[in-house]
């Protein structure tokens, strides 16, 4: 499994799931699609939360 691949795929999926539920949450007006922010800044960030929860990810790649 090379882990390159798979964090090239996440960053993209993170940060357009981060705007969907922030664009939910503008569009609803329920606050809790507000923690949308959280996979956009990991998205971002380049930084995975279930990486270092989980171990299957190489943190450094």
């Amino acid at each position: 499994m090379d882990v390159n691949k798979i964090r090239k795929v996440c960053r993209p999926i993170r940060i357009v799931l981060g705007l969907a539920l922030i664009g939910a949450g503008v569009y609803t007006g329920i606050k809790w699609f507000y923690l949308g922010v959280i996979p956009l800044i990991a998205g971002l960030a380049n930084f995975c939360p279930l990486c270092i929860i989980t171990k299957k990810c190489d943190i450094e790649a």
